[in-house]
């Protein structure tokens, strides 16, 4: 117990917060949903609280994936956060369907709804609540990209450095992004339906955001499958090969791979090394390379081995000084 207790502690908090948020959002459009009856209040309703569900079991499964490899299961529990991403999806995909569902039923039967001040006053607390999960999650984002941005400035770095998120902060911020617009067109679409009399509005606005959805669900689900079979970091790769290569006592590298175990990154080298050296003086370079590629952004894990210089160039990338990744070509695997 004490054991699930400090993992828990070590689970993503961006998730945790989404998740206690959304609970609280989503018993309140129930309640608003309940009084006036309105299909965009309980397309939100669906969605908040599949985000509620979604989200817990994100930081159950992201506090999991910290848990230290056993005998049983000596490559450790890293990829088990990308299963439980999509497995919560799953989750989604139901309210997705839900909201859609109930606002075909309303565009083909449009009913007009009481309540105007409740469903504003809700459905903007709720958006606002929303938003600003989504600008924590955001922090995160650039916390992990080695940035240290806040507010709408971290918000925008996010939206073009998402794929540099952990799966856990990049699920939370997907997912209230799209909350947040919902609850944006949920807001409109009352307004629209109470002042024009246009009360389709309120269906439309119910199948959009089911639609925003189902989205997320297809892109958290291709993300997550990759994670879960394992998926090469090509930009961390080219980095990390290019450390190596650098080293003076490297005569060149047969084998580079930077795999991505959940939140982390698992790499293994092969380098060549001169014949003559010592095992001494070899492990001293292994040491040093270790030291390293361990500071670097993600990863976990490093295995480094090495083989006698064969006189082949295998490596095909450049050891001049800069280290942008364009000047690198892939490894041969």
């Amino acid at each position: 117990m004490n054991e699930m207790f400090s993992l828990l502690k070590q689970g993503n908090k961006p998730s945790l917060l989404a998740g206690v948020v959304n609970a609280v959002i989503a018993i309140i459009k129930a309640v608003a949903f309940f009084f006036t009856g309105n299909v965009a209040m309980f397309a939100e309703t669906m969605h908040s609280l599949g985000d509620a569900a979604n989200q817990f079991f994100v930081y159950i499964g992201s506090a999991l994936s910290k848990k230290a490899p056993t005998p049983q299961y000596p490559n450790g529990f890293g990829r088990v956060v990308n299963l439980v991403c999509l497995g919560a999806v799953i989750v989604v995909a139901i309210m997705s369907y839900e909201a859609i569902k109930e606002g075909w039923s309303h565009i083909m039967n449009p009913t007009e709804t009481k309540g105007l001040l409740i469903n504003l006053s809700v459905l903007g607390v709720a958006t606002l609540l929303e938003f600003s999960v989504l600008l924590k999650a955001s922090k995160e984002i650039s916390r992990d990209s080695g940035e240290n941005y806040k507010g709408l400035r971290a918000f925008l770095f996010s939206l073009t450095h998402l794929n540099r998120a952990k799966p856990a902060t990049k699920l939370v911020f997907m997912e209230d992004l799209v909350a947040t617009i919902g609850g944006i067109l949920a807001f409109l679409s009352v307004l629209i339906a109470h002042f024009t009399g246009f009360f389709a509005a309120e269906g439309i606005a119910s199948m959009v955001i089911g639609i925003m959805m189902f989205y997320v669900v297809g892109r958290i689900f291709l993300e997550n499958a990759r994670g879960a079979i394992g998926e090469t970091d090509e930009e961390m790769m080219n980095h990390i090969a290019h450390i190596v290569a650098e080293d003076p006592d490297i005569k060149d590298i047969q084998k580079v791979e930077v795999l991505k175990e959940g939140e982390y990154l698992h790499v293994e080298v092969v380098a060549e090394v001169d014949p003559s050296k010592t095992v001494a003086y070899v492990d001293d370079v292994r040491d040093r390379l270790m030291m390293i590629i361990l500071k670097q952004r993600g990863v976990k894990e490093a295995l480094i081995s090495f083989d006698e210089d064969d006189g082949i160039r295998t490596w095909k990338g450049t050891n001049s000084n800069d280290k942008s990744v364009e000047t690198f070509k892939k490894l041969p695997k």
